[in-house]
């Protein structure tokens, strides 16, 4: 069976989708909130020596639907995005959580601020004169097209650092995989591995991971994760595609970290 969190993932990626069929046919333009930080809580009785940044402040530091020319923004599933905290979740490895937690956007430790949004890789458009093959062709491609769900986080203190630390941590703890429970359903992760393309070098630090889950009825998701940290905010990238093997959203990790300073 899939989590709570993991069939939200897919959700939002089968939402994304939908929304890109218009464009690539060519025509007219749920839980009990996990309360308990595990880490990057500030000291409680000190004032920080690094302040986080706000929700507002990271707002407006989100990339935007100009800065990513070749993504489209989606509104509608990025606001779903703002019920993710709502499904608590545990691991049978407790070191794993900040995986699961990170591919869904859910907050880990005790931010300062959070924002959040989804974009989907543009697909390409079926010409005016297009057979129906190629109609057909370019249907698929929208639908199996890469969509990234895009969040960041800040924190006070050395809260960034933790976070960055735990999952990179958690990428060589649970390489042989582990198992998750949301909201009465467990999903099986098969592995987690480092990612295969070119290394991140965007931030001041940075990991990139590939996380492998079973599905129902023998099906599995390969989840993209990629955490990158830039001064007090961290950057959490999670990409997913609904056909086969999602690609790297390369260029929106650079210029969502450029936007970071």
């Amino acid at each position: 069976m899939r989590t709570a969190l993991v069939r939200r993932t897919v959700l939002t990626a089968s939402a994304v989708s939908l929304a890109l069929l218009a464009t690539a046919c060519g025509t007219d333009k749920d839980g009990k909130a996990d309360d308990k930080p595990t880490i990057g809580a500030p000291a409680p009785s000190t004032a920080p020596a690094v302040k986080g940044k706000t929700d507002a402040e990271l707002t407006a530091l989100l990339i935007t639907q100009a800065e990513a020319p070749g993504f489209l923004l989606q509104p509608e599933a990025a606001a779903k995005l703002a019920d993710v905290d709502k499904a608590s979740v545990t691991t049978d490895k407790p070191e794993c959580k900040v995986l699961v937690q990170s591919q869904a956007l859910q907050k880990v430790g005790a931010p300062t601020g959070v924002a959040r949004t989804a974009l989907g890789a543009k697909p390409k458009e079926a010409g005016p004169n297009a057979s129906a093959e190629e109609k057909a062709e370019a249907i698929k491609n929208a639908i199996g097209t890469t969509v990234t769900m895009v969040g960041l986080t800040s924190y006070d203190d050395k809260g960034a650092q933790e976070v960055l630390a735990s999952v990179k941590a958690a990428g060589q703890a649970c390489a042989g995989g582990f198992s998750s429970t949301s909201q009465g359903e467990t999903t099986k992760y098969e592995s987690v591995q480092r990612g295969t393309g070119a290394p991140v070098t965007s931030g001041e630090e940075a990991v990139s991971l590939v996380l492998t889950a079973d599905l129902e009825d023998g099906d599995k998701a390969t989840i993209l994760l990629t955490v990158l940290r830039t001064g007090s905010t961290v950057a959490t990238f999670s990409s997913i595609s609904l056909l086969g093997t999602a690609e790297s959203p390369v260029t929106l990790v650079a210029d969502q970290s450029k936007k970071l300073g």
